[in-house]
């Protein structure tokens, strides 16, 4: 998932998909554990996307608080 994907979505799937991606982070760190993780770098992989779900989702905060002044 790329930034430019991210900014198309609107505010409510954004908020979907980073409450799905922490779900499965939280599996895979379960998995990871219990030493059944086979791709460590997935793991890595849904941290960065959260981060750049909620990035956009404090952007877009700002904007409507900047906007509304």
């Amino acid at each position: 998932m790329n930034i430019k994907e991210i900014r198309d979505m609107s505010v409510d799937e954004i908020a979907s998909r980073n409450s799905e991606l922490q779900e499965e982070s939280f599996h895979l760190r379960i998995k990871q554990q219990s030493g059944q993780l086979e791709q460590p770098s997935e793991l890595r992989a849904i941290r960065r996307n959260i981060a750049r779900l909620q990035t956009v989702l404090i952007q877009r905060a700002q904007s409507v608080a900047t906007s509304g002044k």
